[in-house]
């Protein structure tokens, strides 16, 4: 189904699009077009794309494409979805320790239509942060490891 959503190819092609979309949401998933946890949640971000056309734009990024995105966002886990409003990092409040990105796939479409109708109206209001709509049980939960150098 990834094939359904834009795809970025470059660095270049994702700054474009974080700082070109004005008054919408810009989802980016970073992960792998083989790997099973992330067509499955590209099949998520397909069906919900239509819907929220007016909310968000939708795209799909190799993690392998954009080494610097990796590293900034440390994403060390797929897929990685990282929320933008009008150029600026959106976080949203999951109740793990990393607010910055969600960790794995949206559960349903309707998980995914809240979080994004909730960054939007937040973003609108003003806010960097925002909490999360999903109900916990519904929000994988990983543990970060953080090492002293």
């Amino acid at each position: 189904m990834s094939y359904l959503i834009r795809r970025l190819k470059t660095k270049k092609d994702v700054d474009a699009a974080i700082k070109t979309n004005e008054d919408l949401v810009v989802v980016l998933r970073f992960g792998r077009e083989t790997d099973p946890s992330c067509l499955q949640l590209d099949e998520i971000l397909a069906k919900t794309e239509p819907l929220l056309a007016k909310m968000a734009s939708i795209y799909t990024i190799d993690i392998e494409n954009v080494p610097v995105y990796r590293e900034y966002f440390d994403i060390s886990l797929i897929p990685a979805t990282i929320f933008f409003f009008n150029g600026q990092h959106i976080k949203v409040d999951w109740g793990t320790p990393d607010h910055t990105k969600f960790i794995g796939s949206f559960r349903t479409k309707q998980d995914l239509i809240d979080v994004i109708e909730t960054i939007y109206r937040g973003a609108m209001k003003g806010k960097l942060i925002v909490s999360s709509p999903i109900d916990p049980r519904n929000i994988p939960n990983y543990s970060l490891l953080y090492k002293d150098l």
